[in-house]
């Protein structure tokens, strides 16, 4: 292989892997959580006593771990589909392959996210609640009018 040759393929996998990249940040994008709008609300507006302050933080320590893991592992898809599209420059099986495997974990780190945000509503008073369960209502719907 000529050293131009060389240059050129890495330079193909180099854009490969930055359409890749683009492909998984914006045309696929993970739904940004409502958990976040919803820890402010918990921390902010509702009255939480200390035992449920308590909680709420240790649901928090588990949840920002899992979420860690599922975004680490989204970024391995997205590196997988990088390599997937200089391997076939279409959507062929890889491609296809990889697409498919990013959409799920997006949709696991979705349940796991809607999970936590029952988890944190166990916590709740129902006068808390009321209020807990109109934001999610916001934050979910907001877009869509």
């Amino acid at each position: 292989m000529t050293v131009r040759r060389l240059l050129l393929t890495a330079l193909v996998v180099f854009l490969a892997a930055i359409a890749g990249v683009f492909v998984g940040r914006h045309l696929f994008p993970a739904d940004a959580p409502p958990s976040g709008e919803l820890h402010a609300l918990l921390h902010d507006q509702i009255d939480l006593d200390p035992e449920q302050d308590r909680q709420l933080h240790a649901l928090e320590q588990v949840f920002a771990g899992r979420r860690q893991a599922m975004e680490a592992a989204m970024r391995a898809e997205n590196v997988r589909l990088a390599r997937a599209i200089g391997a076939e420059h279409r959507i062929g099986p890889q491609v296809t392959s990889a697409i498919d495997a990013s959409h799920r974990t997006m949709g696991e780190l979705q349940k796991e996210t809607l999970a936590h945000v029952f988890a944190m509503r166990r916590l709740l008073r129902p006068d808390q609640a009321a209020r807990f369960d109109a934001a999610i209502m916001k934050a979910l719907t907001e877009d869509a009018k």
